[in-house]
């Protein structure tokens, strides 16, 4: 597949004609990345502006102690670079982005793409979605650990992210949500008891997502 080709297929980009998608190609490439490759560390300064194409990331920071504090998954099709001032000459990151999966990545130019569509005032409105969509992660990640309790945890998880929840192994989810396997336990089966989840084969199966939600937005 071509660069342009992965362009048009970014959600991203669905608002720019052919012409400007030939424009954006020219200051891109395209790269494949191995599992556990770091794209870039906290603090780090860079010219490139990422898109994930297909694969999967994290976003994690490092604790004093070099402890692993988890924040985010990121997914295909989204961006992976973090927007905080589109003013900026370089992007300035916020967080450790590591590699779950092999994955392709779109790079882009950003003081060219700055310059041929932020400045012509296309693409402005994605921008802005996207620095949203970033602050409620952010928002979501400080209810996560300083607000809700292990119940809320819990079900927010399972509210936003069922898929990853059913892929990752019991121990890896508690280590995320900073609590410990025995209580993810308990309150699995809180939730089953009050048939807003059912457990089939270690699988978690939403029955009633109205109540789960529920569960989070009232803690």
């Amino acid at each position: 597949m071509s660069t342009k080709n992965i362009i048009e297929s970014l959600d991203f980009f669905s608002s720019l004609n052919s012409q400007q998608v030939e424009a954006l190609a020219n200051i891109s490439y395209v790269n494949f990345y191995n599992k556990g490759y770091v794209l870039h560390y906290e603090k780090q300064e860079s010219n490139q502006l990422l898109f994930l194409v297909d694969g999967l990331a994290k976003a994690y920071k490092i604790d004093k102690h070099d402890n692993e504090i988890f924040l985010y998954y990121i997914y295909s099709n989204t961006l992976l670079s973090e927007i905080s001032n589109v003013n900026s000459n370089v992007l300035f990151s916020f967080s450790n982005i590591e590699l779950v999966e092999e994955s392709r990545i779109l790079c882009i130019n950003y003081t060219q793409f700055r310059d041929v569509f932020l400045s012509n005032n296309l693409l402005n409105l994605e921008f802005t979605n996207e620095i949203v969509s970033r602050s409620q992660q952010l928002q979501a990640l400080v209810n996560r650990e300083f607000i809700f309790d292990s119940v809320a945890k819990v079900a927010m998880m399972l509210y936003s992210d069922l898929e990853m929840f059913n892929k990752l192994k019991r121990h890896d989810i508690s280590l995320i949500l900073h609590i410990q396997p025995a209580t993810l336990s308990r309150v699995l089966n809180r939730l089953k008891r009050n048939n807003i989840i059912d457990i089939i084969h270690g699988r978690i199966d939403v029955l009633d997502l109205f109540a789960l939600k529920a569960v989070y937005e009232e803690n």
